[in-house]
């Protein structure tokens, strides 16, 4: 049989039956996810009326906008969505100058993460910083080895999410499984604020 008679033979039921099952399969998967999202940003079916602590970002940006490359060179974006294959949730600190309120997020998405317990490797950790003090550099490999330093592609610069402004204010910005930069966080936020966002999201999401 050709390539014509097999196409041939490929039913239109045949066709709607694997769309279906596609359909299917992508439901299973990234429905939970999806419709855990619905119910934390609005609250519905949640008599608690769960609020976030961290600052909304609206509409969700998302992360490959910000044009940034891991340390492997490889564009950030090609770890989040459908096609990834270990889809993650990310907190990225993300400052201009590092000076002290900087620091303070780098040491604070650090003690979240391992707060975390036995769903830290759920979370990664970035960074994306302009410029980094001598004295943070020499204790960088001692105190921040497993946060990955990220770079922006190229000579391009990085499009901030709407409100994030590095080279103002030092922020965590969170990244859930999909790419989608969600909530950002500053000094003002206390680690439990991130720590209760976190355990809630993680509870409800199951992808990444």
């Amino acid at each position: 049989m050709d390539q014509n008679e097999k196409e041939e033979s490929i039913s239109p039921e045949k066709v709607r039956r694997g769309r279906r099952t596609a359909l299917l399969l992508f439901a299973i998967g990234f429905g939970p996810m999806i419709f855990a999202t619905i119910m934390y940003y609005t609250g519905w079916m949640n008599p608690t009326g769960h609020s976030n602590n961290g600052e909304l970002i609206q509409p969700p940006a998302p992360v490959s906008q910000m044009q940034m490359e891991g340390a492997d060179g490889q564009p950030l974006a090609d770890r989040f969505g459908p096609e990834a294959s270990d889809p993650e949730w990310m907190m990225m600190v993300v400052s201009g100058d590092c000076t002290a309120n900087c620091e303070e997020l780098l040491y604070r998405a650090r003690q979240v993460n391992i707060a975390l317990g036995k769903n830290a490797n759920r979370v990664n950790r970035s960074a994306w910083l302009g410029s980094v003090p001598e004295d943070l550099s020499a204790r960088w490999d001692d105190e921040y080895r497993s946060m990955e330093r990220l770079t922006v592609s190229g000579d391009r610069s990085p499009q901030w999410p709407a409100g994030i402004t590095p080279d103002q204010e030092p922020r965590i910005l969170l990244v859930d499984p999909f790419g989608n930069v969600i909530l950002h966080y500053g000094t003002e936020h206390t680690g439990k604020d991130m720590l209760k966002d976190l355990k809630h999201l993680l509870k409800l999401s199951q992808i990444g």
